[in-house]
């Protein structure tokens, strides 16, 4: 039983707490050793909740020489010196950022509790120069180099991100502190700086342009997330009981794991992780769900998306984009594909190495259905606490072969979109069907596609096979034809359920199903 009441360090972010407090911890520190000697100056990009915060922890108490914390770990038997630095360590996670002078003052404050240790000179009165002089003093003071560690680089901006005065404000600040860190270099022995998004160049990191940015290295992929190895040695015991709890193997609950939380990649061909946040909340509840979904909700994504008119159903299925499209976000571009990603809602799943191009897709189960629920109630009638309701009858009525039902359904659901949105596109309508049909396939075989030379949605049920065509521009007879003329049916030829081909017709004037036809042909 002892195994079983393991403490797993669920908010714990303190590297120091974690080992003397007894936490469970996965080893990461011969990445931390690697880093440590052989560079100075990175940058690293992850999503939320993926350990950034817990990393800089780690390298502060190993930068501080503190040995004893680092006991019975990788580092032990890779570090011989244990030498001390002087630490700067600069958190902007923890707060809220809604006003020009709020980003100041936070880091005055960081400022003079540095200050207070190492002195203040006479002429530093800008933020910049009062930085330059502490860590110029703390290398004096100390003879020892710097090391410099900044949690969450770009917390203010992100804050910022719908308010152009703001944000800009902000970026000016930002870029004048940051950029302390090229003059300094003499004193500084390491700088380690993370964030969500790698804003671009001239916005940001203009005058630190000496960045080593790790975020899709192959050697540091793994650094933060679980790895599947990780995963099945570390936790044995957690996936023990969790099996336990829900009547599963151990490498049923593995599967589970993966299926959820799993997919992260951060090179094309670097080893995937999990989401240690739902990991560990999944394994101290003892069942799945959408645990870092919950924690946080990325409307300023979907306000990107709605503005750029990107077409929703190319980001649910996949894309592909160079590097220089994903790696960056640069503040004039309409482009919401960069923050998606390294917002952790995109992740690596392939690279065309002749045309460099990535393949960017959900991760898992929970970011893709957590993300397309959080969509809904923007492009939809439904609100968050309609959807249980409207898609388990959508499931329920096809399942049981009901379709006229379904298809009733779904012409109300569509009567109830709201009279300001009847005037969108034929592309806003697409999507809906789109979403739907997405979200169905939590439930069943649902496949919707957008691409010609397949039908538009497939559902797959126990008992049947839905093969739907819709048609905005043409006749529920037409739809029936393009199934059998294209041979949609093609790939069903050997399955031994049902076939229910359904060509249904949207009218431009109601916005609304106004007709549809089925043939069924059964085996």
């Amino acid at each position: 039983m002892d195994d079983l009441m393991r403490k797993l360090p669920i908010g714990i972010q303190t590297f120091e707490d974690i080992r003397r407090k007894n936490y469970l911890y996965v080893d990461k520190t011969a990445l931390v050793w690697r880093m440590a000697n052989l560079g100075k100056p990175y940058f690293l990009s992850r999503p939320r909740r993926f350990g950034k915060s817990l990393l800089l922890s780690t390298f502060k108490a190993y930068f501080q020489g503190k040995k004893e914390l680092f006991e019975g770990l990788a580092i032990e038997k890779l570090e011989t010196e244990w030498n001390e630095y002087p630490v700067l360590h600069l958190d902007l996670n923890a707060e809220k950022y809604d006003k020009p002078e709020k980003l100041k003052e936070i880091l005055s404050s960081h400022l003079t509790q540095w200050e207070i240790q190492y002195g203040k000179g006479m002429d530093e009165n800008t933020l910049s120069r009062r930085f330059e002089g502490i860590i110029r003093r703390a290398y004096e003071q100390t003879g020892s180099q710097v090391a410099v560690l900044i949690d969450e680089y770009d917390k203010p901006l992100l804050q910022a991100i719908s308010q152009p005065k703001l944000l800009d404000d902000y970026r000016q600040t930002l870029k004048a502190f940051y950029g302390v860190l090229k003059s300094a270099d003499p004193y500084l022995h390491f700088v380690l700086l993370t964030g969500v998004t790698k804003f671009s160049q001239v916005s940001v990191f203009s005058d630190l342009n000496q960045l080593n940015d790790i975020s899709l290295d192959y050697s540091y992929a793994t650094l933060c997330g679980i790895t599947r190895k990780e995963l099945t040695t570390t936790f044995e015991p957690e996936i023990a009981a969790f099996g336990q709890r829900n009547q599963q193997s151990p490498e049923e609950v593995v599967a589970a794991m993966e299926r959820n939380y799993d997919g992260y990649h951060f090179h094309p061909n670097g080893e995937g992780v999990f989401n240690p946040f739902s990991v560990l909340n999944a394994f101290s509840k003892l069942e799945i769900s959408n645990y870092w979904f919950q924690t946080g909700t990325p409307t300023f994504l979907v306000e990107l998306l709605q503005k750029s008119e990107y077409d929703l159903r190319t980001l649910l299925d996949g894309i592909e984009a160079p590097a220089s499209s994903f790696a960056e976000y640069r503040m004039d571009a309409h482009n919401p594909i960069p923050l998606i990603y390294q917002s952790g809602y995109l992740t690596i799943k392939d690279y065309d190495k002749e045309f460099q191009n990535y393949l960017l897709a959900f991760p898992n189960d929970e970011v893709r259905y957590g993300f397309i629920n959080f969509l809904v109630p923007f492009y939809t009638p439904m609100k968050n606490n309609d959807q249980g309701f409207y898609i388990g009858k959508f499931v329920q009525e096809l399942r049981s072969g009901d379709y006229e039902s379904f298809l009733t359904r779904l012409e109300a659901f569509f009567a109830d979109i709201p009279y300001e949105l009847n005037e969108r596109t034929e592309r806003h309508y697409q999507v809906i069907f789109y979403l739907v049909f997405k979200l169905m396939g939590q439930f069943t075989e649902a496949e919707v596609r957008s691409a010609r030379g397949r039908a538009d949605a497939v559902v797959k049920t126990p008992k049947y096979i839905y093969v739907f065509e819709f048609k905005l521009k043409g006749t529920a007879e037409e739809a029936l034809k393009q199934i059998d003329d294209k041979g949609y049916l093609i790939p069903y030829q050997a399955d031994q359920r049902e076939v229910v081909k359904i060509g249904v017709e949207f009218s431009a004037e109601s916005r609304n199903l106004s007709r549809w036809l089925v043939e069924r042909q059964k085996r």
